[in-house]
């Protein structure tokens, strides 16, 4: 990445305009202890909008495909990118009531002066991948060794008794 992609949100949500174009995954570092290689770009298209309520808002699509690592065999799990996200703008530092924090169909974002649009769009793909990806095939932990249990104080019991 060039230069960084930076913008006024609140400014960029009033006149309604809208980003779009293509980062590199190399340029995403928080990306790269999950992925197995870091190569390839995700597209993404931010427009500014105004809710309901006259409130300023982004709307942030992402989509593309990250080798994620399966966290069994380590080999690549493909993830495609499929974001689609509305953020209503807010200033940092305000105040929000606990009905609007438990509002589940609005999604708040603090903002002070001018928001770099590629940590936002880092954020929302972090925020939409697995906690563990890993393959269908790859069990889950312990299915592997599941075969004889072993208990083991069993030979305790033939010592019941011979003590005394």
């Amino acid at each position: 990445m060039s230069q960084p992609l930076v913008i006024d949100s609140f400014a960029f949500a009033r006149e309604g305009d809208v980003l779009e174009g293509t980062l590199p995954v190399s340029a995403l570092p928080r990306l790269h202890d999950v992925l197995v290689e870091v190569s390839g770009e995700v597209a993404y298209q931010v427009t500014g909008c105004k809710g309901e309520r006259g409130q300023a808002q982004l709307r942030v699509q992402v989509a593309g495909g990250l080798p994620l690592a399966c966290q069994r065999c380590l080999a690549a799990v493909p993830f495609a990118l499929a974001i689609d996200s509305l953020l209503e703008l807010v200033p940092e530092g305000t105040d929000l009531t606990q009905d609007e924090l438990e509002d589940d169909s609005r999604d708040f974002l603090p903002v002070a002066g001018a928001l770099d649009m590629a940590v936002l769009i880092e954020d929302e793909i972090l925020l939409a991948l697995p906690v563990v990806p890993r393959h269908e095939k790859c069990g889950l932990p312990g299915e592997a060794e599941a075969g004889e249990r072993i208990a083991p104080f069993a030979a305790l019991s033939s010592l019941k008794g011979k003590l005394n």
